[in-house]
Formats: C-alpha cells, structure tokens, sequence
C-alpha cells in the first residue's frame, strides 16, 4: 500500500512537472517581449515616447502583444510586467500584470497591438496594488505625448500617460474603462508560490532567470536618453 501512495505521488509529481516549466517558459516569454518593445522606444527616440517621461516615472508597465476579443467594438485583453522605480534610480524585478476591457484604438483589421503604461505618481500605484483597478475610474489616464521634444505633455493632470505600438509606431492611446491587476498566478510561477508583489519589488523573491536583469537593463536605456539628448 505504501509502494502504491509513492508510485501515485511520483506519477503526480511528473504530471506537474511539465506544467511548472511552461508556466516559467510563458513568464521568460513575456519579459523578452517586453524588453523588444524597450529596444524599439530605444531604436527612433524622435517618434517614440518621451525618454524623460520614462526618467521620471514611478513605474511603467508594458504588456506586449494585446489582442482584439471584438472587432471595431469590444474589449481588449493582454499580459505583460511592471516595474517600479526605486529611489536609487534603479529599476525593480518585474511584476506580472494583465490587462482587460477597453479599447485601445487599434485601427480595423489589426491584430494585436503593444501597450505601454507610465504611471506617475506613488499614490496611483500603490492603488492598483489594492485589487481591481480601473483606468479612468481609479486614476486619470491619458494619451501619451509622442517625440523627444513632447516635453510638455497633454492632460497635464493625468495619473498615466498610455501608449500603443503597432507596426513599430508609437501612438498615444486612450485606456479609459480597462482593468488592471496583478497576476498572482504568473508571479507564483516565475518567482515561487510564497512571492507578493511587494516582495518583487523590494528584492526579496529572487527569479532563477537572469532575464529580468536584461529587462531592467533595457528600462534604465530607455530611461536615461533623455540626458543624452540634451
């Protein structure tokens, strides 16, 4: 009998096994689209978001490849990570987010596009780690201005600035009515099953992949083009 509860449990754990990796697979997957999207602010600064928008944010979040679930009216669903900034300048371990409802603007016929959300105060993102929140509810949003000279942005009040990428341009998007929460499941998969958001963060849950490096590295690039550019 007790041969029998090993085999069983053995024979469980093998099933998990392959469905643990997909989910750490899915996670790396996600954190290179996001760094490829960076790479692209990084490759046309004059027809991109503003880098010092970047430099001064209190976090940004970035969900690549945003799907129609409705054609010309309906919803929107994507996944993607965000990190903060910290008050040395640096960039946090990415947490894992998702994205639903609201229209993001895509014109007839696209697919899927890229989304890229700098959030501006402290305020608004401790609130979005409450549960639930709402773009436009819970916090202003509004079109990002596009360009390295958009220094002065629109909607001066706004709590996010948002944008969309598709076919490699950037646009300022509207979001107003869309959801967005952290994904406890993504984060448990790629930074074990006891990691909070804040323990990401803070540094305290500490992937094995060295990948979320590669992002923060991709972030602060970003970032720091507004110097250069002076």
């Amino acid at each position: 009998m007790r041969r029998a509860h090993a085999l069983i449990a053995i024979f469980a754990l093998a099933l998990s096994l392959p469905a643990l990796a997909s989910a750490g697979t899915k996670q790396r997957e996600k954190i290179e689209a996001a760094i490829q999207v960076l790479h692209e602010i990084t490759a046309k600064p004059e027809e991109s978001i503003p880098p010092s928008l970047l430099h001064g944010a209190k976090a940004v979040a970035i969900i690549p490849g945003v799907v129609k679930v409705g054609f010309v009216i309906g919803g929107r669903y994507g996944s993607g990570v965000l990190l903060r900034h910290q008050a040395d300048g640096s960039w946090s371990n990415p947490a894992f987010i998702s994205l639903t409802g609201g229209s993001v603007g895509l014109q007839v016929g696209a697919q899927s596009t890229d989304v890229l959300l700098v959030i501006k105060s402290d305020k608004t993102l401790d609130d979005l780690g409450s549960g639930r929140f709402t773009l436009g509810v819970d916090a202003a949003i509004a079109a990002g201005p596009v360009g390295r000279q958009a220094e002065t942005a629109t909607g001066s009040h706004a709590a996010i600035y948002a944008y969309s990428r598709s076919r490699g341009l950037f646009a300022g998007v509207s979001l107003q009515g869309a959801s967005l929460r952290f994904d406890g499941k993504a984060n448990h998969a790629f930074y074990g099953p006891d990691a909070s958001v804040a323990d990401i963060f803070d540094g305290r849950a500490t992937p094995e992949s060295g990948i979320t490096k590669q992002l923060r590295d991709a972030l602060s690039g970003a970032a720091t083009m507004a110097a250069a550019a002076r």
